[in-house]
C-alpha cells in the first residue's frame, strides 16, 4: 500500500477504507427508529465526529505509538488484520449485520463514528500515513477531508442508494467492496512484515 503518492490517490485509498456504500445499509437500518427529520442531523454529527478521531491520529497517532512503545509495523499489520476481518464479513454477511448485534435507540459515536467510518484501518492509514512523509501533513490532511467528504456524499444519500441500487445492488455493491478491503488488508499485512524484515 503505497501512501507516498498523489493526494488523489491517497484520498481514493481512504475512501475505499471508510467503505460508505459498505456502510449504506447499515446506517439506514441503524438509523430506522430515529425520527426521519433528525436523521440528518445525527449523520453529520457522527462524520464529524469520525473526522475529528481520524485528523487527532493524523496528526498524534505517531506520538501514542511512540508512548506506547509500538513500531508503525504493528499498525500497519493490525489495522491489516482488523480490515480483513471486515471485509470477510462484508463478503460472507452474517444476520446481525458486520458489526454484530447493536443497541437500540439514536446510535452516538459507536457504531457510525467509530468503527464504521474512522475505523481501525483508518486510524492505522492516518498513522502509516503521517510516518511514511511527516513534512506533508497538507498532503494528507487534503486527502482525508477530500476521502470524508466522498463518504459523506454517499452516506447522506443512503435513502437515494436505496431506493435507485434496491437490497440486492446495495449487497453487491457491499461484497465488491468486501474484496477490495481484503485486497487492502493483504497489501498492509505485508507491507507491515516486509518493513519488519
Amino acid at each position: 500500500m503505497d501512501v507516498g503518492g498523489g493526494v488523489l490517490s491517497a484520498a481514493v485509498l481512504l475512501f475505499f477504507v471508510m467503505d460508505p456504500f459498505g456502510n449504506v445499509p447499515l446506517f439506514l437500518t441503524l438509523l430506522k427508529d430515529v425520527d426521519p427529520q433528525r436523521r440528518r442531523k445525527v449523520l453529520l454529527r457522527e462524520l464529524t465526529i469520525a473526522l475529528g478521531v481520524l485528523l487527532f491520529f493524523l496528526f498524534l497517532g505517531g506520538s501514542i505509538l511512540d508512548f506506547l512503545g509500538l513500531h508503525e509495523e504493528s499498525v500497519s499489520i493490525a489495522g491489516g488484520i482488523v480490515l480483513a476481518v471486515i471485509g470477510l464479513r462484508m463478503v460472507f454477511p452474517r444476520p446481525e449485520g458486520v458489526m454484530g448485534a447493536q443497541l437500540e435507540g439514536e446510535p452516538f459515536i459507536v457504531p457510525l463514528a467509530i468503527p464504521l467510518i474512522a475505523g481501525p484501518s483508518a486510524m492505522a492509514m492516518m498513522i502509516v500515513m503521517s510516518r511514511s512523509d511527516p513534512g506533508a501533513m497538507g498532503k494528507w490532511t487534503l486527502a482525508l477531508l477530500l476521502a470524508w467528504v466522498g463518504s459523506a456524499v454517499v452516506l447522506l444519500s443512503a435513502p437515494l442508494l436505496m431506493r435507485v441500487l434496491r437490497t440486492r445492488g446495495l449487497a453487491a455493491m457491499e461484497r465488491l467492496m468486501g474484496m477490495i478491503l481484503i485486497m487492502l488488508a493483504v497489501e498492509m499485512f505485508i507491507e507491515g512484515f516486509l518493513r519488519l524484515g
